[in-house]
């Protein structure tokens, strides 16, 4: 019988123990301070941005939500990041992607403070992430470690299998696996589109991590009896039962791939709650040092 990881169940956790940190915080006079900037209206970033400023709001950490419209040149959303770099009340921003096209999505990520970096994603906190030493974990991979780390997954001599090879969630998520420690020691294989023999590797797994975009790509026969599954996939497909017509469903065609496995992640309610919650932490984290 699987069992099911719950990402709504294990974030609440950890967002009780954000709540200890970020009083500890406020008795010396900081908040927390997030900022989101969003350039233009796509409808899914308006929804991730608004959950964001919501959960902040939950925690009581400063939020500041920043929407730009979609014709904003490459400078003016510099000018905005420079700003932000230097807003001792924001100890922690990102830039929404994606960017409209006219603008260069590196040199936005490469402008922002490091240290004020909470989606991971600038060169220097990647490579402090690859050598073992990170400041701030990219949020969706975080969230995933977690997951696997308090539901009592042993993660150390495992073969991990990752599908996809992202900068946002397979790359880093094999690099974490890989490193020397606790919530770590995995053998990782990484595969993705161009792997030939996929559902042969993938069947290797006894940990398999699916990021790659497509609903319901992984089917039971790529699955390994007893393996735990992660699925980072949100895609919405047309359903005429529902009462929006579509639903949302994962990477992993859950339904038939449950039975095979030891532990599974549902979608919705499992990777998406830990990402905000990941960023969440990452800014708390960011506060602290601020104090140093």
């Amino acid at each position: 019988m699987f069992r099911l990881i719950n990402g709504n169940e294990i974030s609440s956790s950890i967002y009780e123990e954000l709540k200890g940190r970020i009083a500890s915080l406020r008795s010396k006079g900081i908040t927390p301070g997030l900022a989101v900037v969003l350039v233009g209206e796509d409808p899914a970033s308006q929804v991730y941005v608004r959950m964001k400023g919501k959960k902040c709001e939950e925690l009581g950490m400063h939020s500041v939500t920043i929407v730009l419209p979609a014709d904003t040149t490459e400078s003016e959303l510099l000018k905005k990041v420079d700003e932000l770099n230097s807003d001792s009340k924001i100890h922690g921003f990102l830039v929404q992607l994606p960017l409209p096209k006219n603008i260069d999505e590196d040199k936005v990520i490469n402008a922002i403070d490091p240290r004020k970096d909470v989606d991971g994603f600038h060169p220097s906190n990647v490579g402090s992430m690859l050598i073992g030493k990170p400041l701030f974990l990219p949020a969706t991979p975080a969230g995933v470690q977690q997951m696997l780390i308090r539901s009592g997954v042993d993660i150390s001599g495992k073969h991990v299998v990752v599908v996809g090879r992202s900068n946002i969630v397979g790359k880093p998520i094999a690099a974490m696996l890989v490193q020397k420690g606790a919530g770590a020691d995995a053998t990782v294989t990484v595969v993705h589109s161009r792997t030939k023999n996929l559902g042969e590797l993938t069947k290797l797994a006894d940990i398999l991590i699916v990021a790659m975009g497509k609903a319901r790509f992984i089917t039971a026969d790529m699955v390994k009896d007893g393996a735990v599954v992660i699925d980072v996939g949100t895609n919405r497909i047309d359903d005429p039962s529902s009462e929006k017509g579509s639903r949302l469903v994962g990477d992993v065609d859950f339904d038939n791939v449950k039975e095979k496995t030891a532990a599974i992640t549902p979608v919705p309610g499992g990777v998406g709650p830990m990402t905000i919650c990941m960023l969440m932490a990452n800014t708390v984290m960011a506060a602290e040092l601020s104090l140093l």
